[in-house]
């Protein structure tokens, strides 16, 4: 019986090894996440799965052409995945106004721009929203690619 029970704390011990492990990989480094709706048509499409990594927003390593994942900014419940268009000082235009960048955000739209809400409609988004950057588009297997502009 003392066996059996040391075999079966030795196989816990194990498991919550790997959970930590894998809980540290999700959190920290990168993670998959399924893209839905039609704003980043035709780059992505609904359902399309992303490999997306962290270390870039943590290190402030965002670049413009970057997509990211990101917190919506008028929804804190739901993520968004978006193009950086601009950076910190940039000048966009919209229309017929013109917005600059401040400091501490970015400038976020979707490819698909007549089917989009980005930072057209709720400004600069700060960059302690973004959650990660998508490095691969890895399904369907027969669009798999790496996503750099």
């Amino acid at each position: 019986m003392q066996r059996l029970v040391s075999k079966f704390v030795d196989a816990a011990i194990v498991f919550v090894q790997y959970g930590c492990l894998a809980h540290c990989t999700l959190e920290y480094v990168a993670d998959l996440v399924v893209c839905s709706g039609p704003s980043m048509e035709p780059t992505l499409y609904s359902n399309n799965v992303l490999l997306a990594e962290h270390i870039s927003p943590q290190f402030d390593k965002i670049s413009r052409g970057d997509i990211i994942i990101a917190k919506c900014p008028s929804n804190p419940n739901q993520y968004i995945c978006k193009r950086v268009v601009g950076l910190p000082g940039d000048k966009i235009r919209t229309g017929f106004t013109s917005r600059n960048v401040p400091r501490g955000h970015v400038w976020l739209e979707g490819d698909n721009k007549s089917n989009s809400s980005d930072s057209r409609t709720y400004g600069p988004v700060p960059k302690g929203l973004i959650r990660s950057r998508a490095i691969f588009k890895i399904w369907p297997l027969t669009d798999a690619t790496y996503l750099k502009d």
